[in-house]
């Protein structure tokens, strides 16, 4: 594929109007394996005492769906928490 990621159009309804977004399409065995990743890293800082917020699951969400990239979860999570991001 070189890098190209295929896409999917989602219509999304809105008072006022439809919004158009696309997503990239992953497959079932990428969604398991980043939810997977996302339940091991939330049980890990559980382990250090800290619950994620809203915010951090809403882009652990993000990230399992296909929305984010590994990289853009990464760093939207740092950004969120307010570290430098590489």
């Amino acid at each position: 594929m070189g890098g190209r990621v295929n896409r999917e159009v989602v219509y999304l309804m809105k008072e006022g109007g439809t919004l158009m977004k696309t997503v990239p399409l992953i497959s079932e065995q990428e969604r398991a394996r980043r939810e997977e990743a996302v339940r091991f890293a939330r049980n890990s800082v559980r382990l250090e005492g800290f619950i994620l917020n809203q915010e951090a699951e809403a882009l652990n969400r993000r990230y399992i769906n296909g929305e984010l990239t590994s990289v853009e979860h990464t760093a939207a999570l740092l950004a969120l928490a307010g570290l430098p991001v590489h």
